[in-house]
């Protein structure tokens, strides 16, 4: 049985059958694939360099280039879906993306898989929005929605913690190129089994997507994306800044544009609706810490503690857990607390953990690294879940493509400012603690080349002799961990800030609503 139409607003008591359940399965998997995909991405890259002999800046291109078109296409792709049908784009979308993958494994050359990884980047960012439009328009139960939402982002947050486990099975016993094959399967089923458990919805009487508006969405979002890119690692000089000033000109025009059109591609007036401007803030911002943390973490593990890859992931995967915990939990919690004060309390638990984050280093070892990765993801789960269920209930029908397309674009910006300022700020506690702490006797190039990073100076320390190099080692991993602990007090002060906001400018909203 195929719909088509548009009404998705919430409808208490409209109870969704089994096959909305299952539907809802179904979806799951490329809202799972979307984070999988880069997690893998990463494990590949020493593979890839050794095989397509790629240059470090190549390495760079391949990971960037998915996520610069992913961010800037999300817009233009969830208003194409509200003109031409969710149903449809995201099978055209899963199409592209499982065509994209088979030619990105068997790419022959770096410059040919940064030309299909932008081809990727095109096609995924049709997944999230299509997913979160569908799922607003197949349940209409307020509490139905809302769990619902929350099991999408649970699937999100299990690609998460799968992905380092199942990228380092297959490169153990593959080639590159299998990592880039796992969303074939994914895409086939889904295009095997979409149409006939996936309604068809779109808004009625849509007019053609104003190209000039996509176009200039795109300019916005893709030079803010590269200039924090840029200065999260490390690049100084203008062209960062420059970039991110001609993308913030660009979103002007685009705001202007967008107030005088008849139809915009983002209508404004939703961010006067107090529920979804605040629960979009809570999501950049959640994001923004979250994707800091991750990024400190990481070099941490791998870094300080001198994991593998693949050892790191498997330390990282609770904090997965936590997220998927919180998030499903939401749904329940939210039928008896506000849910202002349930994401509320979420972002004060956060803020726990990044206090506890703070004391890593010391004698706990890795547990104190551990818990307070899993309270801090329990703790923003619920506002993913929720704020995302809010925003795309908030708006009406005939935009839910656009806002789930907000949804997507939100954690998008806010991951990459967390990413640029938190390690911005780390790097430069390390760099202030080892303008005065070298050991005397290292070379003058080997000095600077471990003053600007712990990652130069864990190649440093390598090269010397001892216990010179293990001198240099333990002053640069201190050095880190003054950054590591600067960066969780940080995002502890903005998430009991944003705590105190959600509680007060969401106090109108009821439990159960």
């Amino acid at each position: 049985m195929t719909r088509t139409q548009a009404g998705t607003a919430p409808r208490p008591g409209h109870r969704a059958t089994r096959r909305e359940w299952i539907g809802l399965a179904v979806l799951a998997l490329p809202a799972l694939l979307a984070s999988l995909e880069l997690t893998v991405t990463h494990l590949a890259l020493p593979a890839i360099g050794r095989d397509l002999r790629a240059t470090g800046a190549q390495l760079l291109w391949i990971v960037d280039v998915y996520a610069f078109l992913l961010a800037g296409s999300l817009i233009t792709m969830g208003t194409l879906g509200d003109r031409i049908g969710r149903r449809r784009l995201l099978m055209i979308g899963a199409a592209a993306y499982g065509v994209a993958s088979v030619l990105a494994a068997y790419s022959p050359s770096a410059e040919t898989l940064i030309v299909i990884r932008a081809l990727l980047g095109v096609a995924g960012s049709t997944l999230m929005p299509s997913v979160l439009s569908l799922t607003a328009a197949m349940f209409l139960d307020p509490r139905e929605r809302t769990i619902a939402v929350g099991m999408v982002i649970a699937g999100v947050s299990g690609g998460t913690a799968i992905g380092p486990l199942v990228g380092g099975w297959l490169l153990d016993r593959f080639w590159w190129g299998s990592v880039f094959l796992l969303g074939v399967p994914v895409m086939v089923l889904l295009l095997v089994v979409g149409p006939r458990l996936l309604p068809e919805h779109r808004a009625p009487a849509a007019r053609r997507l104003d190209l000039i508006s996509a176009a200039l969405s795109l300019a916005a979002v893709l030079p803010v994306v590269y200039g924090l890119k840029q200065i999260a690692t490390g690049t100084s000089g203008r062209l960062p800044v420059l970039s991110i000033v001609a993308g913030l000109a660009f979103a002007a025009v685009f705001v202007r544009r967008q107030q005088v059109q008849a139809d915009p591609l983002i209508d404004l007036r939703l961010f006067a609706n107090r529920a979804f401007s605040t629960s979009a803030g809570a999501l950049a911002l959640g994001i923004f810490v979250l994707w800091g943390a991750n990024y400190a973490i990481a070099q941490y593990l791998q870094l300080v503690y001198g994991l593998s890859p693949l050892r790191a992931g498997l330390w990282t995967a609770p904090s997965a857990a936590g997220v998927i915990a919180g998030s499903i939990l939401a749904s329940r919690i939210v039928r008896l607390v506000s849910p202002g004060v349930v994401i509320g309390v979420g972002l004060a638990l956060a803020a726990a953990g990044f206090w506890t984050l703070t004391q890593v280093g010391g004698a706990g070892g890795l547990t104190v690294l551990v818990t307070g990765s899993v309270v801090v993801s329990a703790g923003l789960g619920p506002m993913m879940a929720l704020a995302t269920a809010m925003i795309v209930a908030a708006a009406p029908s005939e935009r839910a493509g656009a806002a789930s397309a907000i949804c997507s674009t939100a954690p998008q910006l806010g991951g990459a400012l967390g990413i640029a300022i938190l390690g911005s700020a780390i790097t430069a506690v390390y760099r202030d603690e080892m303008a005065g702490a070298l050991p005397s006797g290292v070379p003058t190039e080997a000095a600077s080349v471990a003053r600007d990073s712990l990652g130069g100076a864990v190649a440093v320390a390598g090269r010397l002799s001892e216990p010179l190099g293990s001198e240099l080692l333990g002053v640069a991993r201190a050095a880190f961990i003054q950054g590591f602990h600067l960066s969780a007090a940080i995002s502890g002060v903005v998430m009991a800030g944003m705590a105190v906001v959600v509680v007060v400018l969401l106090r109108h909203i009821r439990a159960g609503s």
